[in-house]
């Protein structure tokens, strides 16, 4: 055969998502593994040369995925079940793979029939890839051998607990990359060398000018302009929707999130005398809207997804008053009953008087009447534990400082969310709002003017004083660009689920009262 085709079909940050549902609600969702598994096979079926990658936030995400984590992890790994049963070629890290520790990602590894890769997350005593391997190989009966690379976003000590990354380096992935592509190309005499890349881009993929501040976090633009032998590079990280881009020779793709689409890279390739070689790509997303489930994999874990649902439904107790969620920017403008209610739950377990939060998606509801476990996981999403760390009042309004950059400059008009925030990933969990302390945010300032009251106990908020405040793990490491609060002492390291403690809190006092005292607001 003188000229073959390859399909390479990408899934990332599918975060739990198996069945086509919101948990918040149980409506039917255009997302899940069910879904996507139907796309598969469709490409499968009409393509003979395919291979499958998963790259990454795949075991975290949903009440499934807790509740199987948290309460019932006897048995094999939901998402790996339905991996195992979709004949993934290879797997990389994302940073969710690490929130439920590392027992739990330990099982997932073993009960997987393919292999997990990740070249720049080393053994911190001997160098070399933690997990063994950094890549795979793939050979087809026509002779063309595929290298798949994996590589993780280095930026994870910046949120993770360090109990889950124990021993563990994170090595700059472009340079991890120069070293193995090279490797793949030389050593493996590979035809083709894909980078499976749990990461996104850093700049603008058509002009290259940086679209975030350059961490390290995304480097996706930096792999395809500075390591050369890359054919594929396959993205994620970022939830953004990409297909159709080209950079520095190198096709593209992410696939959004939550298993809204396959994404799906078609190679066309020609026999030359020394190997084969590339001669069109193209990528482009298949989505799922319209889409069945497909229901004999669903079977396979529907045992999981009917002990999750009895659980969600356990009414724990009420709400008397409004903690209800109608319109997010209004929760984010002046203080409310539910954001209250978290702060005071965080004050209460961490036994300090300062404390801040974030409604983490514009979707949250808030807490009817009648309350249950899935009202609980449905507003607070993610499995964040919670720190108290030691701050000065000047670190305390650099970060309401962070906080008021949410909003575009007020100009007379909507309040409306600056782009930061928004573009290319929704950011609204990074705006936090906080209790213990008294303060007014100014729109109609310029980022970095606005907080125009500061008061802790009727007093002004002295620079140079310390305050101990309880924030959730991923913010207390610096996440969200909180730069002020890297390597502050940590008071106290709570290290039980948010949701768990909000859950307990109803459940023992049975009856909570909405209370709001108006501590702070946003003017113009």
């Amino acid at each position: 055969m003188d000229k073959m085709e390859l399909v390479i079909l990408e899934t990332s940050d599918v975060h739990g998502n198996i069945f086509p549902i919101n948990y918040g609600n149980n409506q039917p969702s255009d997302v899940g593994l069910g879904k996507v598994a139907t796309l598969i096979k469709k490409e499968r079926a009409k393509n003979s040369h395919v291979i499958l990658v998963e790259n990454g936030d795949l075991i975290q995400g949903t009440p499934l995925t807790y509740h199987y984590a948290r309460i019932n992890s006897g048995r094999s790994n939901p998402m790996i079940v339905l991996a195992n049963e979709l004949n993934y070629d290879a797997a990389v890290f994302g940073n969710h793979e690490f929130n439920y520790g590392k027992e739990i990602l330990a099982s997932a590894i073993e009960e997987s029939k393919f292999p997990w890769l990740s070249a720049n997350i080393l053994n911190k005593e001997t160098g070399e890839p933690y997990y063994g391997k950094p890549y795979i190989v793939k050979e087809f009966e026509t002779g063309l051998k595929v290298g798949i690379l994996g590589l993780t976003t280095p930026y994870i000590p910046n949120w993770e607990q360090p109990q889950h990354i124990e021993g563990m380096d994170f090595a700059d992935a472009v340079e991890t990359a120069k070293k193995w592509v090279h490797l793949l190309k030389n050593d493996e005499k590979v035809d083709l060398v894909v980078v499976a890349y749990h990461g996104g881009f850093e700049c603008d993929l058509e002009t290259g000018e940086p679209t975030e501040t350059l961490t390290g976090e995304n480097q996706g633009y930096q792999l395809c302009m500075e390591v050369e032998g890359i054919d594929v590079l396959l993205t994620g990280h970022q939830h953004r929707q990409i297909e159709g881009n080209m950079i520095n020779g190198v096709i593209v793709i992410q696939p959004g999130n939550n298993g809204i689409a396959l994404g799906k890279v078609t190679l066309q390739v020609e026999k030359e005398d020394n190997g084969w070689r590339c001669v069109h790509k193209t990528s482009e997303l298949l989505s799922v809207t319209d889409v069945e489930a497909d229901q004999g994999l669903l079977e396979k874990v529907s045992a999981y997804e009917s002990d999750t649902q009895e659980w969600l439904d356990q009414p724990i107790g009420k709400i008397e008053g409004d903690m209800l969620v109608r319109n997010p920017m209004e929760i984010r403008t002046q203080d409310n009953a539910l954001i209250e209610f978290i702060n005071r739950v965080q004050m209460e377990v961490a036994g300090v008087d300062i404390s801040n939060t974030a409604l983490f998606d514009n979707i949250s509801p808030g807490f009817p009447e009648n309350v249950t476990m899935r009202d609980v996981v449905s507003n607070y999403i993610y499995p964040n534990t919670l720190k108290v760390i030691r701050i000065t009042g000047k670190d305390m309004k650099d970060a309401l400082e962070r906080s008021a950059s949410y909003f575009k400059q007020y100009d007379g008009g909507e309040i409306e969310v600056n782009p930061a925030f928004s573009t290319p990933k929704p950011q609204h969990y990074n705006y936090d709002m906080w209790e213990g302390i008294d303060y007014l945010i100014d729109i109609s300032k310029p980022i970095g003017e606005r907080i125009v009251k500061l008061e802790y106990k009727g007093n002004p908020v002295e620079l140079e004083k310390e305050y101990d405040v309880v924030m959730n793990n991923y913010r207390a490491g610096g996440g969200g660009d909180y730069i002020m609060y890297k390597n502050k002492p940590v008071i106290k390291d709570i290290p039980t689920d948010v949701s768990e403690f909000i859950a307990n809190y109803i459940l023992e006092n049975k009856v909570v009262k909405a209370k709001v005292n108006h501590n702070w607001k946003v003017i113009y």
